[in-house]
């Protein structure tokens, strides 16, 4: 209210001041009630007969302590009395108030005290503002609180974030706990950084979403804690303001290394043939297409000679005996980068890196170390090898090597086993 209205309101008369009064007590959005010394009820207005759930005819003479929740009550009325004693003028409380119906409202109110000239309260007046809706609101932020610290205490990680345009990085208290031990500060980006693997590095940029060319990304990396590495999953979220421009991004990271651990034995089980240990045809395919053979590479196929018998006459377990023992010659064959693959019964397979001489070779070691009796637990067994190999330069369709290989499989086979026959790509297309 500015100097000149409120000079012109002293200058009306004492009528006229208290229309104004009552037009505005009565019209308020607000519960505004007038409250004698012994707390009971002496005038309301139409928002707080609706907040006590009463005609205001009825709730006109009761007292507050009649429709105030019986928890809320004691201190109400501790602070009403010092205003009485002269203590204190006035009071804000929160409290909640009970309807004939049973339902509770939540409600904030402001309490004054009206004096007489002698300076003696002669009535109090009440400001009464229902915050049901707010105390809700508080309510379900609680339990969501409670509901996150709950699932945050079931994982190992923690919360961080990053101001966009300050460049200001700061993780959780529990995530930075989690990295460092109990006592362990909260991190920046720098030293946060440092405990990332320095493979990861590239995982972890956040360039896309600080030039807000994404909204979300998630990334997975190593990260040393105080108990040693942890594979860490990390959701990031970009948070915008009012125009649409990068305001934060907010991270989870949470350590996944059980699940990463059984995730990386069940993708080496897949590829892996059960009983020697060899790659299989989906293990050869996966790690056919990241070898490295400048010089070329020679595709061999091998046959076990002889092998029916061992089953027949021993047993499958003499014949397990003797792929496992195939296995181990097999390997010892080639070197680390080669492939071996088993690719069912007695069939193998083997990738050579290097020149036709190179795949010519180990065909030959192969036949040759194939020569040696196997042990079984009833003796020993003769069993052979015939090798069908093909040398190519440049990198060719896989499949298209194995038909080739298959081919002087046969060949060999066919000119009386425990042998090889090998060829070129080149050769072996004109011949076709």
């Amino acid at each position: 209210m500015t100097k000149n209205n409120e000079l012109q309101l002293q200058s009306e008369s004492p009528e006229v001041r208290m229309a104004l009064f009552d037009f505005a007590f009565d019209h308020a959005p607000i519960g505004i009630a007038l409250v004698d010394i012994r707390g009971r009820i002496i005038r309301g207005n139409a928002a707080f007969a609706e907040l006590v759930g009463r005609p205001l005819v009825e709730v006109t003479g009761m007292a507050f302590a009649d429709f105030t929740h019986p928890d809320d009550l004691e201190a109400d009325l501790a602070l009403f009395q010092d205003v009485l004693a002269g203590t204190r003028d006035g009071y804000s409380i929160e409290k909640r108030y009970i309807r004939p119906d049973g339902a509770v409202v939540h409600v904030l109110i402001h309490i004054a005290a009206m004096r007489d000239e002698a300076g003696e309260v002669i009535r109090l007046i009440s400001q009464i503002q229902n915050i049901t809706d707010h105390k809700e609101y508080e309510r379900r932020l609680a339990e969501r609180a409670a509901q996150l610290e709950l699932a945050m205490e079931a994982v190992r990680g923690g919360f961080w974030y990053m101001d966009v345009g300050s460049r200001q990085f700061e993780t959780s208290d529990r995530l930075a706990q989690f990295i460092a031990g109990p006592a362990a500060a909260r991190m920046d980006l720098e030293n946060y950084l440092k405990r990332v693997n320095v493979d990861d590095g590239a995982t972890a940029d956040l360039t896309p979403l600080l030039a807000g060319e994404v909204d979300q990304a998630v990334a997975e990396y190593r990260l040393e804690t105080i108990v040693g590495e942890r594979w860490m999953r990390c959701d990031r979220r970009l948070l915008r303001d009012a125009e649409g421009k990068p305001l934060r991004i907010v991270g989870m990271a949470i350590d996944f290394t059980d699940e990463h651990n059984r995730f990386t034995d069940l993708e080496h089980t897949s590829r892996r043939d059960a009983l020697t240990g060899l790659l299989n045809r989906r293990g050869l395919s996966a790690s056919f297409s990241k070898l490295i053979a400048p010089k070329g590479y020679s595709v061999l196929a091998v046959d076990l000679d002889g092998f029916k018998p061992v089953n027949d006459i021993h047993g499958h377990a003499a014949g397990d005996s003797v792929l496992v023992e195939t296995a181990r010659r097999l390997l010892s064959c080639v070197r680390g980068a080669d492939l071996v693959c088993r690719t069912g019964g007695d069939e193998f397979l083997l990738v050579v890196a290097g020149t036709e001489d190179t795949g010519k070779a180990v065909a030959e070691r192969v036949v040759a170390k194939m020569r040696a009796p196997v042990g079984i637990v009833q003796g020993s067994v003769d069993v052979r090898a015939s090798v069908g190999g093909v040398w190519a330069k440049a990198t060719t369709d896989l499949d298209q090597l194995l038909g080739a290989a298959d081919k002087l499989l046969y060949e060999a086979k066919a000119k009386g086993k425990d042998r090889c026959c090998f060829q070129t790509m080149r050769e072996r297309t004109a011949r076709a």
